[in-house]
């Protein structure tokens, strides 16, 4: 097969606030190729995404991520890996690209197990797709009383597990954060599981982080995610030798292999979360995985976007049994929900999989893209580089 076509919609709510929830807007990429369409999704900027992928070349290492894509042959997993490594070649001071990149590996990969008849998983090379326990993703709420509301909430949509996330956090003292921790506690009861991600609020500082760790404790958090930038690995080390009861947990910032390996081996994290929507795509998450078996540290997937990118999301460590725990978009915005005709549903046990269906086993729903599709048209030198589809 050859890529015949890879066709970009930029699709957004009505209204886009400052909350940091990523499901208010969405860039979904649809590839063609040997009669087949197929589809994947970015987890990044739409627009600037879509500028990576027709914007004029600079040099010879910063060139289109189309450029490396379209005309390409298609035919085994090691297409998509020629692919992906001419990408990061030929576009590496393009820095834009690996998130680009992991809506059309995505869709590549969609692409190949609809050819074959296969799920992504099995073309992984896993026998079986193991069920996990997703937990409730959800944000903080404004006041500890929120939180509470959120907490019993998803305990009552038959969640065991659930993350708060950014909010207010760190942006009082350690006092304040703790009377949330507390909060979600009691909320999701004695017995279930509690996340807790501050969003890189610290920045490199350890002592801020570590001044609620005892509050966490007492919580009994099983994670603190992301206390410093992605990069930050010294901070991360020095933080996870403070405690033996939260474990350090980050990744879902990792745009390649390495930066995901750094931080397991020099930051000390015991839980690494990846993206497929940012990392390049399903192929370099499949690796991490493999690393963090090796490693004796817990893969999860990362999204917050629509079941499409969930599924995604589930392939790379499908077929690892004793690694549960995933992530779940508990609220996400319409737009999630609505551009996709089906959704992965928890089961009798409030677990679910990575579908065992034909590609991600997920089906686009084109009347609910036309919903949220933003008009944008990108010109240069009076040169039309990119028009938004006018079929769906």
């Amino acid at each position: 097969m050859r890529i015949e076509a890879v066709d970009l919609f930029y699709l957004a709510m009505p209204a886009i606030t400052t909350e940091a929830d990523g499901s208010q807007d969405a860039l979904l990429v649809r590839v063609a190729a040997g009669g087949h369409v197929a589809w994947g999704e970015c987890e990044a900027s739409p627009l600037v995404s879509i500028a990576a992928f027709v914007c004029p070349m600079s040099h010879g290492v910063c060139r289109p991520v189309g450029a490396s894509v379209l005309g390409e042959t298609l035919d085994g997993p090691a297409d998509i890996a020629r692919i992906a490594a001419r990408v990061e070649y030929d576009s590496m001071d393009l820095l834009q690209a690996p998130h680009m990149f992991s809506g059309v590996e995505m869709a590549l990969w969609d692409l190949l197990g609809k050819a074959r008849g296969e799920p992504v998983w099995r073309l992984l090379g896993y026998d079986a797709s193991h069920k996990k326990v997703p937990y409730a993703s959800m944000l903080f709420g404004d006041t500890p009383v929120d939180t509470l509301r959120h907490a019993r909430d998803a305990r009552a949509n038959g969640f065991g597990a659930a993350k708060f996330g950014w909010g207010p956090i760190g942006r009082g003292d350690a006092r304040a954060d703790a009377e949330h921790f507390v909060a979600a506690r009691e909320g999701l009861g004695p017995d279930a599981v509690l996340l807790v991600d501050v969003g890189q609020i610290w920045g490199e500082d350890v002592e801020a982080a570590a001044a609620r760790l005892p509050a966490l404790e007492a919580a009994q958090a099983t994670w603190l995610e992301e206390p410093f930038h992605s990069s930050a690995l010294e901070s991360y080390q020095a933080l996870s030798r403070r405690s033996t009861k939260v474990r350090m947990a980050g990744g879902e910032g990792a745009h390649n292999f390495s930066m995901a390996r750094h931080l397991i081996d020099y930051g000390g994290v015991g839980f690494i979360q990846i993206d497929t929507g940012r990392i390049g795509g399903i192929g370099p998450a499949k690796r991490v995985a493999d690393y963090a078996v090796a490693r004796g540290v817990t893969f999860v997937n990362h999204t917050f976007t629509s079941h499409l990118a969930l599924s995604a999301s589930l392939q790379p460590f499908a077929g690892l049994q004793d690694h549960r725990i995933c992530e779940f978009p508990f609220a996400p915005k319409s737009l999630s929900l609505d551009i996709t005709r089906n959704h992965l549903q928890r089961d009798a046990n409030g677990e679910i999989a990575a579908p065992d269906a034909p590609g991600l086993g997920i089906d686009v729903d084109p009347q609910g893209l036309r919903e949220y599709l933003v008009d944008v048209d990108i010109r240069v030198g009076g040169k039309l580089l990119y028009a938004t589809p006018a079929s769906l």
